[in-house]
């Protein structure tokens, strides 16, 4: 659990950190906002597709073994990001580090959801807490390099941290073990996964959507009201930081109060609070932003927890891969639809996109409720 934890934590870190680095490339290399959502949509991309072949990988050589690969590879990625001399450049090293960071989520949360079993709820919740944890303390660490030291140099710092959790992954992660098949029928829980699974990976897809749209936007949100870069780093850390404290809470609250009531109040809060983000000045912006960043990602930890509830025992990291192939394919395409409004209407009118689309999950969660599994 705890090197699972570790991983996603760097992972994740990787991931958001490109948030940080947007206002800075943009200045480097003259890019438009589509330009820019393309450079975090190459990184999304490159972990979306890679997921399910990612299991198919660990189901032939194991699961230890990919991880700590595609940790070096994601490590590799950002090494080269300091080295690039252009936007080009930036665009295959993000590649590369997509690539690696495609192993994590299926091989780590299937390893967590089989250590637990039926009581995976509640430490999944825990697992995607320490993802969260990763994506405030790497970008706020960023940005305050950015503020001492160049761009590049910052990068290989980055890329050192990847190596040296790889050599403890090396070290101390135990072999992941297979699950057996289920001894009941299969007919059933694939009835359950095809009925239930499209609605809730529907919902994570557009989810996910909302959250890296809003997130592309908000540093340059937050350079309209005034923010200075540092400033822009904490900003985004009181986000996710937030968003750690829900993913942590919201599994737990899945577990006691459903599945689809806690999806209708972080979706529904996610939208009001984007919306005033999007209009309030600066200070009451950056107080909003941790109650924001709980309900933003807060839901993404109740849907990770119900995967295995929809999946049979012997297919948990075929579910996650595919899940998770829908849910960062969207992170990837998302900004690029957002970043196009951008371009056109500026970053407060692609916000407020932002807020209207996080509705859409209402009714989706309403229908999903009927399929769910009694527990």
């Amino acid at each position: 659990m705890v090197l699972s934890g570790l991983a996603h934590a760097l992972h994740d870190g990787y991931t958001d950190a490109i948030y940080v680095l947007l206002p800075v490339w943009r200045a480097e290399f003259g890019l438009d906002y589509v330009a820019l959502a393309l450079l975090r949509g190459l990184y999304a991309g490159a972990m979306a597709i890679l997921q399910v072949p990612a299991s198919w990988l660990a189901d032939h050589v194991g699961g230890r073994a990919v991880l700590i690969l595609g940790t070096l590879l994601a490590a590799t990625g950002y090494a080269l990001a300091g080295f690039s001399g252009g936007a080009m450049g930036l665009y295959a090293a993000l590649l590369v580090s997509g690539a690696g960071s495609s192993v994590q989520h299926p091989i780590a949360s299937s390893a967590v959801s089989r250590a637990y079993g039926a009581a995976a709820r509640g430490p999944l919740g825990t697992y995607n807490f320490s993802g969260d944890l990763g994506k405030a303390i790497i970008p706020a660490a960023l940005s305050f390099g950015l503020s001492v030291a160049p761009w590049r140099p910052s990068l290989w710092l980055l890329a050192l941290a990847g190596i040296a959790v790889a050599v403890l992954l090396t070290l101390l992660m135990p072999r992941i073990e297979a699950a057996a098949p289920p001894a009941a029928s299969g007919r059933a829980t694939l009835q359950r996964e095809g009925t239930g699974f499209p609605l809730l990976l529907a919902i994570g897809v557009i989810d996910t959507g909302v959250r890296m749209g809003f997130l592309t936007f908000l540093p340059f949100l937050l350079q309209l009201k005034g923010a200075s870069q540092p400033l822009i780093g904490a900003a985004l850390a009181f986000v996710f930081l937030g968003g750690a404290a829900g993913k942590l809470a919201c599994g737990w609250l899945a577990q006691r109060w459903g599945v689809v009531a806690v999806t209708l109040c972080t979706e529904g809060l996610t939208a009001l609070m984007i919306a005033l983000a999007a209009l309030l000045p600066l200070v009451p912006l950056l107080i909003l932003l941790p109650l924001l960043g709980l309900t933003l990602n807060g839901t993404s930890s109740v849907l990770y927890g119900t995967v295995p509830e929809l999946a049979p025992a012997d297919r948990t990291e075929r579910a996650f891969a595919i899940f998770y192939t829908g849910v960062i394919g969207s992170g990837a395409l998302s900004p690029l639809l957002f970043g196009a409004v951008g371009d056109q209407a500026g970053p407060v009118v692609a916000t407020l996109w932002t807020a209207a689309a996080a509705l859409v999950n209402l009714p989706l969660a309403l229908a999903l409720g009927p399929r769910l599994a009694r527990r």
